[in-house]
Order: structure tokens, then sequence, then C-alpha cells
């Protein structure tokens, strides 16, 4: 049991666990949205499109956390903004500002002499070299992630099964859905700098995915994406641990491993069971 236990004895890969811990309870609240909804695409634009917001705050000397919070500010109005075009569809809409945020990032960070350094962090962040601030931020974002989520529950299940009823009941879809967004804003701008874009991504997604093969009901999805969230922490943390590999990327890969296994004792449960799988609210 050494093995397992000897890790976590260390001060600073212990403070990785609170995060990673925090941040997939933060995930697992947001996240079950974004995936009941079919908001991926959006997330992973939000979450590269921050991009050219930490470049310039970078290197004009100014806290990134606040160049991300303006970036991704920008995206999400660029995306409410083109998507009420009736010409063009939000996939079109959200590809086109994915890729412009990220080529003008990467283009603002090349003038950088710390290049390769800057973008791998953005990409994978520092878990191990959380600090008790960061662990802060991420504790307000959780607070308000759950306030939020408790008082918008009932419009964000009207928005996700039937926008029209929802209208006709005078829950504002369109606020709610504006309000969603923001939450996934503040998802991976809180969490960014600690865990990089690829881990809130991989947690904001994989976890809640995983959790909708063994859940009907929204609040039992977003406890099993949270615990599964916590799981793929802890084995990312000792994989990274024992084989020497980069703890937010192991963290990531291993919360998509746990998607893939859910999904395949899914389809084995399926033909001998065959249970319902309709999501109820």
């Amino acid at each position: 049991m050494d093995w397992l236990l000897i890790p976590f004895e260390v001060s600073f890969v212990q403070r990785a666990l609170l995060a990673g811990v925090l941040v997939s309870v933060v995930c697992a609240l947001v996240g079950t949205w974004v995936v009941l909804r079919g908001m991926a695409f959006i997330g992973d634009a939000m979450s590269h499109g921050m991009l050219p917001g930490v470049a310039i705050a970078s290197l004009i000397g100014v806290n990134p956390l606040l160049g991300a919070a303006l970036s991704a500010g920008v995206m999400a109005l660029g995306v409410t903004a083109l998507g009420r075009s009736r010409r063009l569809s939000q996939d079109t809409t959200i590809g086109l500002l994915f890729v412009g945020m990220l080529a003008a990032g990467v283009i603002i960070v090349s003038h950088s002499q710390s290049f390769a350094v800057d973008l791998t962090g953005f990409l994978f962040g520092d878990v191990l070299a959380v600090g008790p601030a960061d662990l802060r931020i991420l504790g307000i974002t959780l607070a308000v992630v759950a306030l939020v989520s408790l008082l918008g529950f009932r419009s964000f299940a009207a928005l996700t099964f039937d926008a029209r009823k929802a209208h006709t009941l005078g829950l504002r879809p369109g606020w709610a859905n504006g309000v969603l967004l923001a939450l996934v804003t503040l998802t991976i701008v809180a969490s960014f700098r600690v865990v990089g874009t690829l881990l809130v991504f991989g947690l904001l997604i994989a976890p809640a995915a995983a959790a909708t093969f063994w859940a009907r009901r929204i609040t039992t999805i977003m406890l099993l994406a949270a615990l599964l969230g916590v799981l793929a922490t802890v084995a990312g943390l000792l994989v990274s641990w024992h084989w020497g590999t980069a703890a937010g990327a192991s963290i990531a890969a291993t919360s998509v491993l746990l998607f893939f296994a859910s999904a395949l004792l899914s389809v084995a449960r399926r033909r001998f069971l065959d249970p319902t799988t309709e999501i109820e609210r």
C-alpha cells in the first residue's frame, strides 16, 4: 500500500489533490449541463479562445487571469452575437471564432522568447505548483458555481429538455443559456492557470459523459461525474509520481480512459439487462 499512500504524504501533492478535487466538483456541476445540452464544442472553443488575452497579459506584465477573463468574455459575446445569424450554423460561428482567437494568441505568444514554455503552461498548467491563493480562487469558484446551479436548476433543466416549453413557463431560456455560458467561462478561467485548459476541458466533459451511462437523474449524473473526476485526479497523480509523467496530462488522460471504460461496461450491461437510458430531470 506504500505506493498508494507515499505520494500524498508530500505537501505539494496534497495541494495538487485538493485542487483536483475542487476542479472535479466544479466541472461536474457545469459539465453535466455542457454534455446534456451538447455544448462540448463551445467549451473547447472557450478554453482555447483565452490564449490571446493570456498572451497579452503575460507580455505586458498583467495578471493572466484578467487577460483570460477578458478574452473569454470577448469569445462569449462573439458566440452570442454571431449565433443570432440565420445564415450560419452555431457550429460554424464557434469554429471560426475558435480558430481566429487561437491563431491570434499563437501569433502574439510567438513574439515572446519563451513561446514553447508559455504555450505548454497554458495547455497543461502546473497542478503540482498549486499554492494557497490558487486554492482560494478555486474554492470561491466552487461556491459561486454551486449557488448559481442551485438557483437556476429549474431553468437549466427546462432549457435542456424543451426550450419552447421553458419560454411558455416564463423561465427565460435565453437568460438561462447566457448564465450557463457564463458558468462555463468562469470554470475555465478560474482553473486554467492551475491545471491548464486541457485538464479543465477533460474534466468538464469526460466524467459527466461517463456518468450518463449509469444515471438517469441530473443530480445523480453530477454526483457520479464528481466522483469520477476525483478518481481520475487520484489515479493521474499516482501515475505522474511513479512514472514521471506530466501530472495535468495524466489526469486528463485518465478521465478520458474512464469514459471509454464506462462506455464499454455500459454496452456489456445492455446486452444482459437492456435498461432504459433516458435522462430524467
